[in-house]
């Protein structure tokens, strides 16, 4: 199990700065948290050692990219037992318009985030995709009209006194 005691206050710097831009180079993370070259990217691969730096990604921009349909839906299963979620799981796990899925409590049992072109596109998928999965009784959708807040990076304030808080 991963503990906040498995990072001091520099790798939490470290971490602060690839959860900004993951293209920085180990010279430029170096320079900005007051190690040399060697000490810094020896850090940076025992985080990634230790899954604490479980991967770099790309963050793409939707909207240049015609993808700025966004809807959370949830979704009620008519049988919510543990083989029925472990299904629809896989299910959504090979549909692409589905980047994130969680299981919630309460009255119903995911939240969707899915990502389209549009209303027509999100309906042909609903209706020939999602609604497909027989497993489900109820569905719900909220359309984004805009987001006002949406990063990937963790609150490492929480954690270390050594990153800003805004």
């Amino acid at each position: 199990m991963k503990t906040p005691g498995q990072i001091d206050n520099i790798d939490a710097k470290i971490l602060h700065l690839l959860q900004g831009n993951a293209g920085l180079s180990v010279a430029e993370i170096s320079e900005q948290v007051g190690l040399s070259s060697s000490p810094c990217w020896r850090r940076i691969k025992r985080m990634e050692e230790l899954g604490i730096i479980d991967q770099r990604v790309t963050l793409l921009d939707r909207e240049l990219l015609g993808l700025d349909f966004e809807v959370f839906v949830a979704v009620k299963l008519s049988l919510p037992n543990r083989i029925n979620m472990e299904k629809f799981e896989q299910s959504v796990s090979r549909m692409p318009e589905v980047v994130q899925c969680a299981v919630v409590t309460g009255a119903v049992d995911f939240m969707l985030r899915i990502v389209t072109t549009d209303m027509h596109a999100y309906e042909s998928f609903l209706r020939e995709t999602l609604l497909s999965i027989d497993l489900i009784s109820d569905v719900q959708s909220r359309i984004v009209l805009r987001q006002a807040k949406d990063t990937t990076a963790l609150p490492l304030n929480l954690i270390s006194s050594a990153v800003p808080r805004y």
